[in-house]
């Protein structure tokens, strides 16, 4: 009896493996993606880019994998939901390269050297990769002085700014006239004030990540709630446990969204100080690009910039959602 049991099960589970539905937007993404590939190899380009079988390649096995997902998705359980998810998107970017690819490298509707098509991009990362990969290695460590060393003065600064009437006093009118004021603007004292430019571009970069810190911490430490405060004193507090393991975990959601905003102006900040001086940098790639009118070059070093500055957004994501793990758990 158990067998037949266990028979049956095993034909409910065929069946329901058999009447799985087919994901046909990762289906209409794989046309897409291999009419992209059949278009970068089947039709001649008006300029030779480079790259377009190694592009071509790509895309193709692209196309092929969604055509195996659109049948089996569904059985890769969390995975397969996200993928599922994004769908729309595989559409979207399959439509995109579709597009990009006829009308710059196929047709020249948007000529050279002001548009590049997709496999033009490529080319530049196959041929020019090792010096990128020193551009963003020296980029990196500019951000990361300028960057980290600018929040934690912010962060100091806008605590006391928070915490003490007497330096809000004198600190905050200060902190607004200099803040609206973009960092390159202090470009030409910067030069003067340091010995050398990398010292000049940290100090800019800092300042562009540090005074959003700074407000925003501020912001958060004058807003805790007051009864937070009187708790602890009963409990015998000292001034600087107040400070510490009250006013400051209590306003790190407001520290969170200044180290956010701040790193988008340092990225920003970064780019102009390496064009001002820098021997390398992702700044200095794009400024020496453009005057050779290498404008692939450019496209290219923008995609890695915009791919850096969300890999960092996402870590300091991550880093918030550890450190403010107890704040969920209060409100749950």
């Amino acid at each position: 009896m158990s067998d037949v049991a266990s028979t049956a099960d095993g034909d409910l589970i065929a069946a329901s493996d058999r009447t799985l539905p087919l994901w046909r937007q990762g289906l209409l993404a794989a046309v897409l993606w291999l009419a992209t590939a059949g278009v970068t190899v089947g039709l001649p380009d008006v300029i030779p880019w480079g790259s377009a079988g190694l592009f071509a390649g790509l895309t193709a096995a692209v196309g092929l994998g969604l055509i195996a997902l659109s049948v089996g998705v569904h059985r890769l359980g969390a995975v397969g939901r996200r993928l599922v998810h994004y769908g729309p998107w595989l559409i979207a970017v399959g439509v995109w390269f579709l597009v990009w690819e006829y009308t710059t490298a196929k047709t020249g509707w948007l000529p050279k050297p002001f548009f590049s098509p997709p496999h033009g991009l490529l080319n530049v990362y196959v041929v020019d990769g090792p010096r990128l990969l020193i551009c963003v290695g020296y980029s990196l460590r500019l951000w990361a002085f300028g960057f980290f060393s600018g929040a934690a003065v912010g962060f100091l600064f806008g605590v006391a700014l928070g915490w003490s009437e007497r330096v809000n006093y004198w600190g905050m009118p200060v902190l607004k006239l200099i803040g609206p004021v973009p960092a390159t603007a202090w470009i030409p004292a910067m030069f003067f004030f340091f010995p050398t430019t990398f010292l000049a571009s940290v100090f800019l970069v800092a300042l562009a990540g540090g005074i959003p810190v700074a407000i925003l911490t501020a912001s958060g430490v004058s807003s805790v709630n007051r009864s937070y405060y009187d708790v602890a004193r009963t409990l015998g507090a000292s001034r600087w446990f107040l400070v510490a393991k009250v006013a400051v975990p209590a306003a790190l959601s407001h520290v969170f969204v200044g180290l956010f905003m701040g790193l988008y102006y340092s990225f920003a900040v970064l780019v102009v100080a390496e064009m001002l001086g820098s021997k390398y940098g992702l700044g200095w790639y794009i400024s020496f690009q453009s005057a050779y009118s290498a404008y692939a070059n450019v496209y290219a070093t923008i995609i890695i910039m915009a791919v850096l500055c969300s890999g960092l957004v996402k870590l300091l994501f991550v880093a918030r959602s550890r450190l403010l793990s107890w704040q969920e758990k209060e409100l749950i």
